[in-house]
C-alpha cells in the first residue's frame, strides 16, 4: 500500500527516513521527491508498505509526528493522473 508523506525537512534523506519507517514493517519501495534541476528535496515524498496494515500502522503513528524538526503529513497516495498532451482541456476551435 503506497502513501504519501509530507512536510520533510528539506534535508532528510531517504536513508533517515527508511530507518523510522521500518519500524512499521516492511518497506517495499521509498522515494523523496526532488528537484530536477537542483537535486534540491521537494519536502515531500512516497512509500510503500508491504501490506495494509504496515501502511494503516505508519499512518496512525506517523501522522502528526515529529520527524527531523518537522511535523509530518502521511495520507493514502493518490494514483497519479492521466495528463493527456497538455494545454487546456477545454479548448475548442472556433469555426469561421
Amino acid at each position: 500500500m503506497k502513501l504519501f508523506i509530507g512536510n520533510l525537512n528539506f534535508k532528510t534523506s531517504e536513508e533517515d527516513l527508511m530507518e523510522l519507517l521500518k519500524e512499521y514493517g516492511e518497506v517495499k519501495s521509498l522515494q523523496i521527491i526532488k528537484d530536477r534541476d537542483t537535486g534540491r528535496s521537494k519536502g515531500f515524498g512516497f512509500v510503500e508498505m508491504a501490506t495494509k496494515e504496515q501502511a494503516e500502522s505508519v499512518m496512525e503513528n506517523l501522522n502528526g509526528a515529529e520527524f527531523d524538526g518537522k511535523v509530518l503529513k502521511v495520507d493514502y497516495a493518490k494514483e497519479k493522473e492521466e495528463s493527456g498532451r497538455g494545454g487546456r482541456p477545454d479548448f475548442k476551435r472556433r469555426q469561421y
